[in-house]
């Protein structure tokens, strides 16, 4: 399962998205490129600056490796006051 958060979810359409890993997807890097591959909007995974990801609830790199069942959120910088 793929979380989209903030501006991510708003600019996407969406909150959330369940997916099979296709073949050569074997980390979080992966993965966001291969969403970001799909062209507007989704291109915004790869050029958003200090992207951060979680895997199951902690805070990862980009090289995390994924494994099915595994659940990937991704979150844009996010300010406030």
């Amino acid at each position: 399962k793929v979380l989209f958060f903030a501006g991510l979810r708003e600019a996407l359409g969406t909150g959330s998205e369940s997916l099979a890993l296709p073949a050569g997807i074997a980390t979080v890097g992966d993965l966001r490129d291969h969403l970001a591959a799909r062209g507007e909007p989704w291109s915004a995974l790869a050029t958003t600056k200090n992207l951060r990801v979680a895997l199951n609830q902690q805070m990862v790199g980009l090289d995390a490796p994924l494994r099915p069942g595994d659940e990937v959120a991704f979150f844009p910088p996010v300010t406030g006051g």
